[in-house]
Order: structure tokens, then sequence, then C-alpha cells
């Protein structure tokens, strides 16, 4: 109820701390507060698992795992459990190894915006304080930077091919990333809340 305190309106106090919580976590001004970034050891921690992911990308970019070397091992195996012949193996072989580059860049794509997301001010704002367009452009960028230096190494190795349409595939893997992210944003929000007096 609204209390009456010398002929002024006083809201009650478990209306004021909800008023007091909403605006600290979607924010009421329509320029954004910001938060100070994330402390240097749970930084570290953010990045981690973005740095061990790109070294897993920077093996596969080598002689190793050329698709003279993944048929090796890929054709026993589609030999065995679907009964393939070469020919149709050759086509399942290029599919698969398409879909390890959508695989691996759509996850560096996620584990890089959790880490600029970390590195950058969280921006209060009243839409939220898990997405910002500063996180996603950062980790969008930065994917398709590596994908770029990735298919440029791979063109000075003789049994590898270095290609733009590999760069645009593992552009667009990492953009659904992105995508994906802010998706699942608006599908978890939690409501705003709001403060009703009663007359």
């Amino acid at each position: 109820m609204i209390e009456v305190v010398d002929n002024s309106f006083q809201l009650p106090k478990s209306a004021v701390r909800a008023a007091i919580s909403s605006q600290l976590e979607f924010g009421t001004h329509p320029w954004s507060a910001c938060e100070s970034s994330t402390p240097g050891g749970q930084l570290w921690k953010a990045w981690i698992p973005a740095i061990i992911w790109l070294s897993f990308i920077v093996i596969e970019s080598t002689d190793s795992f050329s698709s003279a070397h993944t048929s090796k091992f890929l054709w026993p195996i589609l030999h065995f459990l679907a009964g393939i012949d070469m020919v149709r193996f050759e086509s399942w072989h290029h599919y698969i190894r398409k879909a390890g580059h959508c695989v691996g860049y759509f996850v560096l794509s996620l584990l890089l915006f959790r880490a600029w997301r970390a590195t950058f001010p969280r921006a209060v704002s009243r839409w939220t304080s898990r997405w910002s367009l500063q996180w996603t452009s950062a980790a969008f960028l930065a994917t398709a930077l590596v994908a770029s230096l990735d298919e440029w190494h791979q063109s000075y190795i003789p049994s590898r091919t270095g290609t733009y349409k590999d760069v645009l595939l593992d552009s667009s893997a990492a953009l659904m990333a992105q995508i994906a992210i802010l998706g699942f944003f608006f599908l978890t929000r939690r409501p705003r809340c709001r403060v009703e007096s009663a007359s």
C-alpha cells in the first residue's frame, strides 16, 4: 500500500527495492551504464577454452589432416558401418570435411564471444547485460580472421588447398553461432520487474 507522510506519497520499501533491482539489471535510461571488466584471473579462464580450440584448428590446418590422411581412417569406418564403396566414399568424405569446418568455426565463434564478453566492460542496458553487439562483432570478425589466415596458411602446403570458398563457409558458421547466441538470449530472457502501487 502507498503510505501518506506529511501529505506526500511514499512507496513501501519492498517496492523501492524491486525498482532499484530492476534498474540495475535492465536499466531505465536509454544510454547504457557499464560495469567493470572481468578481473585478470577470471579473464584468463574465459580465454583458455578459446585458445585451446584455436590450437586444434592450427593443428588441423597441417598436412596431418589433409584429405589423403583423413581418408585413411574414415574409409574403414564408413565402409564397415554403412557398407559404402570407394566412389560413394569420396562424396561422403568431402561433406564430412566441410561439416568439420562448420563445427570447428561454429564452436570457435561461441568461445570467442564468451572471451570477449569477459574482456570488454559489461553493458547494462534496458535490453540485456548478457549480450552486446560489441561482443558479437568482435567474436565474428576474429573468427573470420582466423579462417582467412587458416586458408592462407594451407595455400603453402602441397597437400592442402586454400580457397576463399572455405573462408566463406567458416565465416557463415561463425555468423550462425552468433545468431544462435542471440536467439538463446531471447528465448531465456527474464521478464522485467514492474512496480505497481496499490491504492
